[in-house]
């Protein structure tokens, strides 16, 4: 399972989770087998330009199973949504290696489509 983290550092699963999926300097890629870490890859973000749908085209061109964000607005869930991607709610987790542990063990929110945050 490839799983994409919005992060503004880079530093493997020790980095601290970004905020926003779109404006995050790079993406932070945990490849997970048999619920361990088996490959740790950070992509710097190249970036969009106007609403959200080119943040999408930049993590599905990861070839992401999942994302795992703070927060999402509706239209770029709807937008992950309908390209098959799992989207998880962490809001705890200061990095993604606590996040990482939050879903292996079951503790995270599966979102559908309809986003967490008004601001999109």
């Amino acid at each position: 399972m490839r799983v994409v983290f919005p992060t503004d550092q880079n530093i493997g699963y020790l980095s601290k989770r970004g905020a926003h999926f779109g404006k995050a300097k790079f993406y932070t890629v945990i490849t997970l087998e048999k619920e361990k870490i088996a490959d740790v890859e950070v992509f710097e973000n190249p970036g969009h330009e106007g609403s959200c749908g080119g943040a999408i085209t930049n993590i599905m061109n990861l070839k992401p199973d999942a994302l795992i964000v703070s927060g999402i607005g509706s239209s770029p869930a709807k937008g992950f949504f309908n390209e098959g991607l799992d989207i998880y709610f962490d809001k705890k987790s200061p990095k993604v290696e606590d996040s990482i542990k939050m879903l292996i063990s079951g503790q995270l929110e599966k979102l559908g489509n309809e986003g967490t945050c008004s601001s999109h």
